[in-house]
């Protein structure tokens, strides 16, 4: 087949902005081919989507249904009002994701509100979450109904099963709830050596956001429901909130692709190897610190603010906090060790500069 098309990138660049910025696996690519042709029911009632409830219940047991969305922004503001009243409240870590990177729309879409908890490591505890776990029958405080968790954290931290065991307990006996963001679940599983169940429905969550796009998806994500009794009407939200595909069959066959056997956990380790190959490197240069435990594919550093400027001329990735001079660096399922090795060899270059 002609097309008109042209390549407007070079494939063989990458850099270590984002796992965002890593294409699609070509797995994940054959998938969506295998799925086209043909009609499909429309608006989830496919084959495809009818399949992948099967391979999620495979992964977080008999109850968990899955309804696949566009985004990680959408699923996060679908999950968190099927879990919230209309005066309800959900505390989390003052770095967690819902709170700094998605643009007030859990408040302004979702129209809940947010309890924010400084931590030092992006990881709650039932400790911290009593610091805003507080005056539920106060009509002049928003309610607090939902502790939200993101595994691994946006400090690219992961919490154990046992720590999310303890987060569960804690809030279900103040008659709370448990959200997981989920945005890079399988880099947690693949850090711990566990399955994802281990620290999902066996320690107690109630709704979980299932990432796909950081882990070689073209695009989609999925709520999944692990508690049926802890929501309500998970159809209509989804709906109402923009998140509802006519032709999910592309977005389910992308996460059973993923979840079926064990692409999901190849392509985790891979990028989880590439970032311990990137801090074990970056520890041999003098001048840069790391902050946080490197646990999944992140890496945060703190280094001169010129040397980063330089650097990244050379290879694109963010500031994280630009006044401290601190950066992450990002590995995903495509890095290669080259990649790896050609980056701190540029660091050396530049700080030597």
């Amino acid at each position: 087949m002609k097309t008109d098309a042209r390549r407007h990138h070079d494939p063989e660049v990458r850099g270590f902005a984002s796992d965002n910025y890593a294409g699609a696996h070509p797995e994940i690519l054959a998938a969506i081919a295998l799925a086209n042709g043909g009609h499909q029911i429309a608006y989830g009632e496919d084959d495809y989507t009818g399949h992948l409830q099967r391979v999620m219940h495979s992964h977080f047991g008999p109850t968990a249904e899955a309804f696949p969305v566009f985004n990680g922004t959408g699923a996060n503001v679908v999950a968190l009002q099927a879990l919230t009243d209309r005066w309800g409240a959900v505390i989390c870590a003052e770095s967690a994701h819902v709170n700094v990177d998605e643009g007030g729309a859990p408040e302004r879409m979702g129209g809940l509100k947010l309890l924010t908890v400084p931590t030092p490591d992006g990881k709650l505890t039932p400790e911290l979450i009593d610091r805003q776990a507080w005056g539920f029958d106060d009509e002049h405080r928003a309610m607090p109904q939902v502790v939200s968790l993101a595994q691994n954290t946006e400090l690219g931290t992961v919490y154990t099963p046992a720590e999310i065991k303890a987060i569960c307990e804690h809030a279900h006996g103040l008659g709370m709830k448990v959200h997981l963001d989920g945005a890079r679940i399988a880099n947690a599983a693949a850090s711990l050596d566990v399955p994802m169940r281990a620290f999902t429905n066996a320690a107690g969550v109630d709704v979980l956001t299932f990432g796909g796009t950081k882990n070689g998806a073209l695009f989609g994500e999925a709520v999944v429901v692990l508690n049926p009794d802890a929501v309500r009407q998970m159809k209509h939200l989804r709906k109402l909130s923009m998140q509802l595909a006519s032709k999910m069959r592309f977005v389910s066959v992308q996460l059973e692709a993923l979840l079926a056997r064990d692409l999901w956990l190849r392509n985790a380790r891979h990028a989880n190897t590439m970032a311990q190959r990137l801090a074990d490197g970056v520890r041999a240069v003098d001048g840069v610190e790391i902050l946080y435990p490197v646990q999944a594919n992140a890496v945060f550093a703190r280094l001169p603010h010129a040397v980063s400027e330089r650097l990244q001329k050379r290879f694109r990735f963010y500031f994280w906090d630009e006044a401290a001079g601190d950066v992450r660096w990002m590995c995903s399922f495509d890095t290669t060790e080259d990649d790896v090795d050609a980056f701190v060899q540029a660091l050396k270059e530049e700080m030597a500069h």
